[in-house]
Parts: C-alpha cells; structure tokens; sequence
C-alpha cells in the first residue's frame, strides 16, 4: 500500500477511482454509503468524513489529496 499512497503523493491525477478505493481501505476507511456517484467513507477515530466521485473511471486529483492528507494527519498506515 505503500506504493500506491507514494504514486497518490507524486501524481494524484493519475489514480484511478479503484485505487483511490482501495488506498482509503487499506488506511482502514468503511464504506458507509453510496448514493448516486457519491462514495462516503468513515473510520473510528477519524472525525472527517471522505465523500468521493469517480470522474469516469479516474479519482478527482483534489479528491486524492483529501485522502492522503488524512492518512498523514492520522499516520494511518503506519497503525496497520
């Protein structure tokens, strides 16, 4: 997972949506509900809330500098 949050840091615009997905499950975000486009995921522990879209079949790059934001303030990964 490492990998894939180094590639989110380098060049969040060239993350899929999968991989967005997947770099917030493995930070231990649960998919909460999903309603139209809108993915919203939650962690205990975490007051933020991630709510994101897929743009086509790419993550928005904004979107993935959310998501590792929040793995860095939480230091996510690092617990796992």
């Amino acid at each position: 997972m490492k990998e894939l949050l180094e590639r989110a840091r380098r060049n969040p615009q060239s993350l899929t949506f999968k991989d967005l997905q997947q770099l917030a499950k493995s930070a231990g975000f649960q998919l909460k509900q999903v309603r139209g486009s809108h993915h919203v995921y939650t962690r205990k522990g975490v007051v933020e809330i991630i709510n994101i879209q897929p743009k086509g079949k790419m993550a928005k790059p904004y979107q993935v500098r959310q998501v590792v934001s929040l793995i860095d303030k939480y230091d996510l990964l690092k617990e796992r």
